[in-house]
C-alpha cells in the first residue's frame, strides 16, 4: 500500500508543458463530460460509467501512449489532449474541486424534501440513523485491516462510502420496475445519505486536521462540535433568508438562478473562513432548508440543478478519473487488499448494516436483502474523495491520495453489479412489479380523465400527470395516482414513481409536446409502449406532421386528433368496456355502436394489453375491448348482448359516468 501511495504522490508532482493548451483542455473536459451524459441518455446506461471511461481514455491511456516511441507530431497531439488536472490547473485545482463539490452537495440538499418521503419515511430514517453508523464502523475496520490504512484515514473512507448515488439508482429503478416500497427506500436513502456520508468524512477530516496541531482531545472534539453547529446554523439562516428574499420579490426572475449560484459560493467561503471545512456542511444545510421552505421559485431552483450542477458533475468526474495514471491503475489492480475491501463493502458491510437496521421495521427479509445488495456509489463519493485527497496531500498526509482510486474501484464494482443483477434479483425475490399494465397519462382534461376512469374500472393502474394543480382535481377525486409537475424535468426522476407504469399516453392539446414526452420515455419503456394524440386525424402519414420516428404511436383505431376527441366527448361520447366472445363479436359491437366508434385497447385473456393502432386488424375474441363511442339506448343493447353472450359482460356495458 505504501508503494501505491508513493506512485500516486509522484504522479501528482510531474511537470508538463500545458500553458498554451489549457483552454483546449478546459473545452475537452466540458465536451467529454456532457458528451458522456448525452450518450448515457441515448443508451440508457449510468452516466457515471461513461464519464469514468472518458476520463480514463484521455488521462491514463493517453499518458501511457505518450510513453511509447511515437513520432514527434503525434506526441505533441497526445500531449495537447492529455488531461492531468493537478498539473494543468496547478494551485487552482484544490479550490476548484472544493467549489464544485459544494455545489453538488447543495444540489443533494435541495432534493431532500421531507414531505415527499411518504411511506418510506420510517425505513429511510432507520437507514440513516442506524445503518449509516453501522456501515461507517464496519467500513472503517475493512479499510484498516484489508487496505492497510491508518485508523483516521480508514474512518474517512468508511464514512464517505456509506453513500449511494441517487443519479445512478434512478435509471436502475426504472430498468428493474421494482415494487413501490423497496424502490422508494432505495431512492430516498440515496438522496438522504449523499450529504450525510460527505458530512461523516468532513467530521473525520476535521479530527485529523486538528489533531495534527497537537491539541488535546477535549479541544479536538470541542472544535469539531463547534464547526458542525456553526456550519448548520449558517446554512439554515442563509436558506431562510434566500427563501424570504424570493417570496418578497427582492430578486427579479431572470437573476434568481445566478443569485442562488453566487449565494452558495458566498456561504461556502464564509463558513470556511469562520471555521475551516465547515463550508460543505453549510451549503448542504442551505439546500435542505430551501427545499423545505415554501416559496414560489422552486422551479428556478430545479432549473439551476439541471444546468449548472450537471455541468459541474460531468467536469469534476472526468477530471478526477483523469488524475489516475497507468502506474496507479497497475498497482491498484494487483493489490488484493483493495479487491478484498471492495467485496467486503458490497457483501458484508452493507448487508449487515441494512439487515440490522431494518429489523422490526415492517420491511420484509426479501426487501432487506434486495436493498442491502443494491448500493451503487455515485458522483458524491468520487467528488468528495477527490476533494479530501487534495486536502490531505496539502496537510502532508500522502496516504490520503488513495481515496480517488479506491472510490473508483468501489463505484465501478457496485454500479456494474447493480446494473446487471437488480432485475434478475428483484424477479427472483418477487419484488418486481412485473410487466404489468400500469399507464401514465400526461395531460389532465375531460377526455383523458374519462379514459383514466375507464382504465381504472378495468383494474388497470393509472397515474395522471399535469403541470396544473387545478386540472388534476378530477383525477384526485377519482382516486388516481397523480403527479403534479413537469414529467420531462429532473425532478420527475425523483418524485415520479416510474415503477407504477410501463405504458405512456401523452394526451395534451400540444402535439409537439406530446411527441417530446414520447421521445423522452421511449428508450425507457420501448417505442411500442408510448402513445400520443395528434393535431390531425390519423396524422402519422401527413407530410406536415411530426415524423413518426420523432413521436409516439397514434392512439385509438381511428387516430383521432385531440380536438376531435374533445368535441366528441362534449357531444356525449363515452368510454365503454365490452367482453367479446364467439357469440358477441367485434362486428356485433360495430353494428350496435356504429361504424364510427373508436377502439382504444384490448385486454387479452392472459391480462396483457394491446393498444389499437389505425389500420390494425384486431383478433379480439375472448378479450375485453375498450371503445370510445356515442351514447345510445344502452338498456336495449345490453339485453341483446346478453342473449348472444350468455350473460355477464358479453354485450356492451353501461356507459361510464362522465
Amino acid at each position: 500500500m505504501a508503494m501505491l501511495a508513493d506512485i500516486i504522490f509522484a504522479a501528482g508532482n510531474v511537470d508538463a508543458h500545458h500553458g498554451s493548451t489549457l483552454p483546449l483542455k478546459i473545452a475537452l473536459i466540458g465536451a467529454l463530460g456532457i458528451g458522456a451524459q448525452w450518450l448515457a441518455w441515448k443508451l440508457q446506461r449510468p452516466a457515471i460509467v461513461l464519464m469514468a471511461i472518458a476520463g480514463l481514455i484521455f488521462g491514463p491511456l493517453v499518458g501511457y501512449l505518450m510513453g511509447l516511441p511515437v513520432p514527434n507530431f503525434l506526441h505533441d497531439i497526445l500531449q495537447a489532449l492529455r488531461l492531468n488536472p493537478q498539473v494543468d490547473f496547478g494551485e487552482v485545482y484544490r479550490p476548484m474541486i472544493g467549489i464544485a463539490v459544494a455545489i453538488i452537495l447543495f444540489e443533494g440538499g435541495l432534493n431532500l424534501k421531507f414531505k415527499d418521503l411518504g411511506d418510506a419515511k420510517a425505513p429511510v430514517i432507520r437507514m440513516v440513523l442506524l445503518a449509516g453508523p453501522i456501515a461507517w464502523a464496519l467500513g472503517t475496520m475493512a479499510a484498516h485491516y484489508l487496505v492497510g490504512l491508518s485508523w483516521d484515514m480508514a474512518a474517512m473512507v468508511g464514512g464517505l462510502f456509506i453513500v449511494t448515488g441517487p443519479t445512478v439508482i434512478m435509471p436502475l429503478l426504472r430498468q428493474a420496475h421494482l415494487q413501490a416500497k423497496p424502490a422508494n427506500i432505495l431512492k430516498w436513502e440515496g438522496i438522504v445519505n449523499d450529504p450525510v456520508g460527505a458530512l461523516f468524512a468532513v467530521v473525520v477530516f476535521e479530527f485529523v486536521r486538528i489533531t495534527q496541531m497537537e491539541a488535546s482531545m477535549a479541544m479536538v472534539f470541542g472544535r469539531i462540535a463547534f464547526a458542525c453547529i456553526l456550519g448548520t446554523v449558517v446554512g439554515i439562516i442563509s436558506g431562510i433568508g434566500m427563501a424570504a428574499a424570493f417570496r418578497r420579490g427582492y430578486i427579479p426572475e431572470y437573476l434568481k438562478a445566478p443569485v442562488v449560484l453566487a449565494w452558495v459560493l458566498v456561504i461556502y467561503v464564509i463558513a470556511n473562513t469562520l471555521a475551516e471545512e465547515t463550508g460543505l456542511l453549510a451549503v448542504t444545510a442551505l439546500g435542505m432548508t430551501m427545499a423545505n421552505t415554501k416559496f414560489a421559485s422552486m422551479v428556478e431552483m430545479r432549473r439551476f440543478k439541471e444546468n449548472i450542477a450537471i455541468i459541474l458533475v460531468s467536469g469534476v468526474f472526468v477530471m478526477l478519473t483523469a488524475t489516475l495514471t497507468p502506474d496507479i491503475l497497475k498497482a491498484f489492480v494487483s493489490d488484493w487488499g483493495v479487491i478484498a475491501f471492495v467485496l467486503a463493502m458490497m457483501f458484508l458491510v452493507r448487508p449487515i448494516a441494512v439487515m440490522v437496521s431494518t429489523l422490526f421495521s415492517g420491511v420484509s427479509w426479501k426487501e432487506s436483502l434486495l436493498i442491502s445488495l443494491i448500493a451503487p456509489r455515485g458522483i458524491v463519493a468520487v467528488a468528495v474523495a477527490g476533494l479530501f485527497a487534495a486536502e490531505m496531500n496539502a496537510l502532508g498526509r500522502d496516504d490520503g491520495l488513495i481515496f480517488v482510486p479506491l472510490a473508483f474501484a468501489l463505484v465501478f464494482a457496485t454500479v456494474l453489479f447493480a446494473g446487471f443483477f437488480i432485475g434478475p434479483l428483484a424477479h427472483m425475490l418477487k419484488l418486481d412489479s412485473g410487466d404489468g399494465d400500469g399507464v401514465l397519462i400526461v395531460g389532465a382534461n375531460p377526455w383523458s380523465l374519462g379514459l383514466a376512469k375507464a382504465l381504472k374500472e378495468l383494474q388497470i393502474k393509472v397515474t395522471v400527470a399535469d403541470t396544473n394543480w387545478r386540472r388534476l382535481r378530477g383525477a384526485r377525486l377519482e382516486g388516481h395516482n397523480t403527479f403534479y409537475g413537469e414529467v420531462l424535468s429532473e425532478n420527475a426522476d425523483y418524485s415520479l414513481d416510474h415503477s407504477a407504469f410501463n405504458i405512456l399516453i401523452a394526451a395534451t392539446p400540444n402535439e409537439a409536446y406530446n411527441a417530446l414526452v414520447c421521445v423522452e420515455f421511449a428508450p425507457e419503456l420501448g417505442r411500442h409502449r408510448v402513445f400520443q394524440v395528434g393535431a390531425k386525424e390519423n396524422d402519422e402519414d401527413d407530410a406536415e406532421s411530426i415524423a413518426f420516428t420523432s413521436r409516439g404511436r397514434m392512439l385509438t383505431s381511428r387516430g383521432r386528433s385531440f380536438d376531435a376527441m374533445t368535441r366528441d366527448w362534449w357531444g356525449g361520447w363515452r368510454f365503454r368496456a365490452t367482453n367479446l366472445s364467439d357469440e358477441y363479436t367485434l362486428e356485433d359491437l360495430y353494428k350496435d355502436r356504429g361504424d364510427d366508434l373508436d377502439l382504444v385497447l384490448a385486454r387479452k385473456p392472459d391480462g396483457t394489453l394491446e393498444f389499437i393502432q389505425p389500420g390494425q386488424e384486431l383478433r379480439a375474441q375472448g378479450s375485453t375491448v375498450l371503445s370510445f363511442c356515442p351514447a345510445k339506448d344502452t338498456e336495449g343493447n345490453r339485453g341483446a348482448g346478453a342473449k348472444r353472450g350468455g350473460g355477464g359482460l358479453a354485450g356492451p356495458a353501461a356507459p361510464l359516468p362522465s
